[in-house]
């Protein structure tokens, strides 16, 4: 590493190296901007490859357009529809006859019992595109609508008003985290460094790092059918910026500790890109790899979020490793005004905050890291309180939503599913039987199963549900009918529809939490035994690691019931928000660990401890505060999920920075001493006598 080193800060090679990225930039850039067109956000993108309801998605097409999206417009009068009322309804539903997007014939208008309210169901075929076009069709849907009578209330909701009020959620949701995330970025780094200068360096390189990313992800969706969907997209930004500029902190620090101590700055960034590297490669190979992990996971939208994730996280590696160090040390030394480091100045570290709390935990090691962790587990405790089971369509917004008012009006006045109804395919020849057998089961409006449509050997049925769609009696339902639809001899009957979708997802979601999670904790082991070359360090550090991720889902829990009102969690919470927190999480350990051992080779453990809290500190701490600002900005969206992920990976990595890694492993270090290092010859190794100990910290 020291001879690449050497040549990324070369007096000329550097300008080699600027150009370069300069052409990449220049060459990907416009790919970059078309990463947003080549998202997939239709439910297939989101679905278990292998659910029975994608399976009936598949097969549906044959009978519907699988751009088919359905519009319920709900008409009403809580003291009855008048004749008026009723001939404009009628006259609505002519006009929506009339539409080009149209994808077969409009049903109704559909009188309630009551009187009070109408329906008409209008079937849209938006193209392959209808997600991002639902909005503008709901926006003209209720154009024509309002021109009724006054005091006859008008609702858009069904599939198409679901598709509209999520689509218009997430429009902008790439500039919003991007500005908000920058933001977060040049204020922390502005703090950190104390330079009005410094900062924009960081920033550029992370800017670089997102948009050769963004144009790498869009051309693996455009030409290998990479799944790429708002939300992967959206944490895409918020992971390169982050962790991204978590690896220039790092390296900066190094940087500007070798200058204090050579007079040459291209020397004193190649002793900093030789020493920092490994921890930074390591950080950033566990992050990748912890992503790539969920490529084993069934559903599609997690799936697709794995190689997104290690995509980004390669990139920011490998510019803020080359472009980064090369724009530095072009700059010279006065980057860091009005705080230059010059040769010969002493290291703040050595008599810093954090030498101090190492000072304070040496005293007692073995008290505080038992108090630390007793504190941690009471944390977990508040796990009880995670509901993580799924979110309803209203519990997923921030914020009451069109579709959702319409939804609530709607059910109200007709069967509870009424516009998302349960779809069953089965052998043509048995379809009579098929709908029989829906119809007699509890929770399906017996009247409202279809006639079976059938197309060469298959039969398409839909029932009405009697309850809303995405309530828990909806899924129990959807239950029952795969029970007894399966039971039909020879039927070979499939159900879907958006109730079985929302059914499948969860229990894919959980499947997922069981099979990745484990995978996950063993890549870290083996990463970590690999930089450390010991067993005895990985594990106590992922024990650590964990457990600050239980205590951030069990705070983080409390908050979302007792302080923000959620209702839950969605299903893949808990495994996102544990991807997150142990694979960045134990970067801090990596930074913190690597100089432990760099020191404890040269002064033994006792003291390497101590001197390796000291010198990475500071830089671990903004590197924390920068990687929980930028997962706190997805909160300024009005998606529940979003919200969610972004408070517990915001509070997990604090509570990892600045407790589990400063405190927490720094006792344990100094408690368990040498044997962290087993069973490498570092275990092996005599601690120095008192008196033969330093008194300064060291800093090289």
């Amino acid at each position: 590493m020291s001879q690449v080193a050497g040549w990324i800060t070369h007096r000329y090679l550097k300008f080699a190296v600027i150009v370069f990225w300069l052409v990449v930039v220049a060459l990907l850039g416009p790919l970059a901007g078309k990463l947003t067109g080549a998202q997939d956000n239709d439910a297939k993108s989101w679905l278990p490859a292998n659910a029975e309801s994608t399976e009936v998605l598949d097969v549906a097409g044959s009978f519907v357009s699988a751009n088919t999206i359905p519009a319920v417009m709900v008409y009403e009068r809580s003291s009855g529809l008048t004749p008026d009322d009723l001939a404009a309804i009628a006259a609505d539903a002519a006009e929506f006859g009339t539409l080009d997007t149209l994808d077969g014939e409009v049903v109704g208008p559909i009188p309630s019992e009551d009187g009070q309210a109408a329906q008409i169901i209008v079937p849209l075929d938006l193209g392959s595109d209808g997600w991002n076009l639902a909005a503008d069709a709901v926006v003209d849907l209720r154009a024509t609508a309002e021109d009724g009578p006054d005091g006859l209330d008008v609702y858009v909701t069904g599939p198409a008003g679901s598709a509209a009020d999520s689509s218009e959620a997430f429009e902008g949701i790439d500039g919003t985290l991007l500005y908000a995330a920058v933001a977060v970025v040049i204020v922390i780094l502005l703090i950190t460094y104390r330079s009005p200068i410094l900062w924009i360096l960081p920033v550029i390189s992370a800017g670089v790092a997102l948009t050769v990313s963004q144009a790498l992800i869009y051309l693996l969706a455009d030409n290998y059918d990479l799944t790429v969907n708002a939300q992967s997209a959206g944490i895409l930004t918020v992971l390169v910026f982050g962790a991204g500029t978590d690896y220039a902190l790092l390296l900066v620090a190094r940087y500007r500790e070798e200058l204090r101590k050579h007079g040459d700055r291209h020397e004193a960034m190649a002793l900093a890109l030789h020493r920092a590297s490994p921890a930074i490669i390591a950080s950033g190979a566990t992050v990748a790899i912890g992503m790539l992990a969920l490529l084993f996971a069934t559903m599609n939208s997690t799936a697709g979020l794995g190689p997104v994730a290690a995509i980004g996280i390669g990139v920011a590696l490998l510019v803020m490793l080359t472009l980064l160090p090369a724009l530095l040390v072009t700059c010279g030394r006065w980057i860091f005004w009005p705080r230059t480091p010059k040769l010969g100045d002493s290291e703040p570290s050595e008599h810093g905050f954090w030498a101090r709390v190492g000072g304070r935990i040496e005293r007692r090691p073995r008290a505080t890291w038992i108090g630390t962790s007793a504190a941690l587990l009471v944390a977990c405790v508040g796990i009880v309180a995670l509901n993580a089971t799924g979110l309803t369509t209203e519990e997923s917004f921030r914020g009451e939503q069109p579709s959702i008012v319409g939804e609530k009006v709607l059910s109200a006045h007709f069967p509870g599913g009424a516009g998302s109804p349960v779809v069953v395919i089965a052998d043509a020849d048995h379809a009579t039987d098929v709908a029989a057998v829906l119809a007699d089961v509890e929770g399906i409006d017996p009247a409202s199963v279809s006639e079976p449509v059938v197309l060469d050997d298959l039969a398409y049925i839909e029932g009405t549900l009697t309850s809303a769609p995405d309530a828990d009696e909806a899924y129990d339902t959807v239950d029952r009918v795969r029970e007894a639809v399966h039971a039909v001899p020879d039927a070979d009957a499939l159900v879907g529809g958006t109730t079985a979708v929302n059914l499948d997802v969860q229990r894919a979601s959980a499947d997922d939490n069981r099979l990745i999670i484990p995978i996950i904790l063993l890549v870290v082991f083996v990463i970590l035994m690999v930089l450390l070359r010991a067993i005895v360090a990985p594990l106590v550090l992922i024990g650590t690691v964990v457990l600050s991720f239980g205590a951030a889902i069990g705070i983080s829990a409390l908050v979302f019931k007792y302080v923000f009102g959620y209702a839950g969690a969605d299903t893949s919470f808990p495994l996102f928000v544990f991807v997150f927190l142990v694979a960045l999480g134990i970067d801090y350990n990596i930074f913190l660990m690597t100089r432990v051992r760099e020191e404890a080779l040269r002064i033994g453990h006792h003291r390497g401890s101590l001197v390796g809290l000291a010198a990475t500190g500071g830089v671990i701490t903004s590197a924390g505060l920068v990687l929980a600002g930028t997962f706190a900005v997805l909160g300024t969206l009005p998606l529940v999920a979003f919200a969610e992920i972004g408070f517990a990976v915001a509070f997990g990595v604090l509570l990892d920075t600045l407790i589990v890694r400063s405190v927490l492993v720094t006792a344990l270090n100094l408690d368990i001493g040498t044997t962290m290092w087993w069973p490498s010859a570092l275990s092996k190794q005599k601690e120095p006598e008192p008196a033969e100990q330093p008194v300064a910290v060291p800093v090289s």
